[in-house]
């Protein structure tokens, strides 16, 4: 099956997918939480049913050799990924990732070699774990495995920071370092936590006095502007009778802790 193989490849690159080589991807499945999946490239079904043993359901299997072509479908309904061991061949798989990470969380079963060329350079972006399982045995009763390693790769056009990856036998509970992208200046950065959505206290300030900008209530129309100030509690009260309104503490700050966010409307000449 691999590039360095002597043997003619299959027709349409069927080779089913082995028991073995599903094993890894098990933790991380359960882990997210999959119950149901897709298969588009379904081949025989092997890979449907041992991933039916561990008890993932399959909402739809098809495959382009009995007339189920995976581009012409949009969508897979209730399906929480599609899981796939697709074609390697690159004309067909590359744009069977962008077409398939747009419809749900995608895992791949591809070669190890592939995220190491510039071809997977516009795609690895998108991908956000890389599984090894080392060499696979494709051909069944054979005594020899292929001479390339495999990983599972999964693909999500959500996902924008680049792959984690985990190695052989590594518990998918001790992970290495995730990444984020920050939704203020859209450089990738080293999560904190889950919830995290910035990657440092000025993006997250900046972020808020854009979206308090465009608030209906505070952007300013041709008669009318707004002056805001933050004031200690104890002027708060003076404040108000000079014709300012308190405002409710910005979500996710602890300016409510320290002073109050003041506004008072200016009116245009």
């Amino acid at each position: 099956m691999g590039k360095r193989s002597k043997f003619e490849r299959r027709e349409a690159d069927f080779y089913p997918t082995p028991y073995p080589a599903v094993l890894p991807l098990i933790p991380f499945l359960r882990r997210e939480s999959v119950k149901t999946f897709a298969e588009p490239c379904a081949g025989a079904g092997d890979l449907v049913r041992v991933l039916g043993s561990f008890g993932f359901r399959c909402v739809y299997a098809g495959d382009i050799r009995t007339g189920q072509d995976a581009f012409a479908i949009g969508s897979y309904g209730n399906a929480d990924a599609i899981i796939t061991n697709p074609p390697w061949s690159r004309d067909v798989l590359h744009p069977l990732i962008d077409h398939l990470k747009n419809i749900a969380p995608t895992w791949l079963l591809l070669d190890s070699d592939w995220a190491h060329t510039k071809q997977a350079a516009p795609f690895l972006p998108s991908c956000s774990d890389i599984v090894a399982i080392g060499r696979v045995k494709w051909i069944e009763g054979s005594k020899h495995t292929g001479k390339d390693n495999a990983c599972w790769y999964k693909f999500d056009y959500k996902h924008r920071a680049g792959p984690v990856f985990h190695w052989r036998d590594q518990n998918p509970e001790i992970r290495t370092q995730r990444t984020g992208v920050c939704e203020q200046c859209g450089r990738p950065y080293e999560l904190q936590r889950v919830s995290a959505r910035f990657c440092s206290p000025a993006c997250k300030q900046l972020a808020y006095r854009k979206r308090l900008s465009v608030t209906p209530g505070v952007t300013p129309t041709p008669s009318d502007c707004s002056e805001f100030r933050y004031v200690q509690h104890s002027e708060v009260a003076r404040f108000i009778a000079e014709g300012w309104e308190l405002l409710p503490a910005l979500d996710g700050t602890h300016h409510g802790e320290y002073s109050a966010l003041m506004r008072r409307r200016v009116e245009q000449n």
